[in-house]
């Protein structure tokens, strides 16, 4: 059996954070794979899908993001589910909005997280890190992450989601596959050069800078 954890907060004032992305992916391959209705377990909300043949666990964490560990640890626990089967979906600061990388341990990168899921787990899982880029200055970084995205940013997230839906299947076997299926898709849907909204404010100051010809 997998596991897939995405990474949040719970409750409705923290839904459409950045940060709460994790919990965006997971909600989509729900949908698209008609996932069993979500319960409570593991200190998290639980459902069940079938990818590629395989029973998989989708685990939403209730603990809030610095404790997330408890409720993978639980999870798989009661499920015998080795570290190895287990992929988190989690906002990542350091990679472009909408992009997307698999990568199997490393650091924790400051993610509070993945700090939590190392310290309960180990740290040989899979981290599906989905880029929500930067603010720009480390001291923002906390406001940046715990506010909603931009309206401006919504299509390139549920793109991304839905591709990450889409290609699902392929985790566990196929990840540099399923890594370049998402990138594709994204360019197909025409964010290959999504930005942050400071970004996108300082494109636009330029290009009404720029004396006309």
């Amino acid at each position: 059996m997998m596991l897939l954890v995405g990474l949040g907060n719970p409750g409705a004032k923290y839904a459409t954070n950045r940060h709460n992305i994790g919990f965006m992916a997971l909600d989509a391959i729900h949908e698209a794979h008609r996932g069993s209705p979500w319960r409570a377990r593991f200190q998290g909300e639980t459902a069940e899908i079938v990818l590629d043949g395989q029973k998989t666990l989708l685990l939403k964490p209730q603990t809030f993001m610095n404790e997330s560990g408890r409720a993978v640890r639980a999870a798989m626990d009661f499920f015998k589910i080795d570290l190895a089967q287990v992929y988190t979906f989690h906002d990542e600061l350091d990679l472009p909005p909408g992009k997307l990388r698999v990568k199997i341990g490393g650091g924790n990168a400051g993610h509070n997280g993945l700090r939590s899921i190392t310290a309960h787990c180990g740290n040989d899982y899979a981290r599906v890190r989905l880029g929500i880029g930067h603010p720009g200055d480390k001291a923002q970084v906390h406001a940046y992450v715990l506010n909603d995205f931009a309206k401006a940013e919504r299509a390139w997230v549920n793109d991304l989601c839905d591709a990450i839906a889409q290609n699902a299947g392929l985790l566990g076997e196929k990840d540099a596959l399923f890594a370049s299926r998402i990138h594709l898709a994204m360019e197909k849907a025409g964010h290959a050069d999504a930005k942050t909204p400071k970004e996108a404010a300082e494109a636009k100051k330029a290009g009404q800078s720029e004396e006309p010809r």
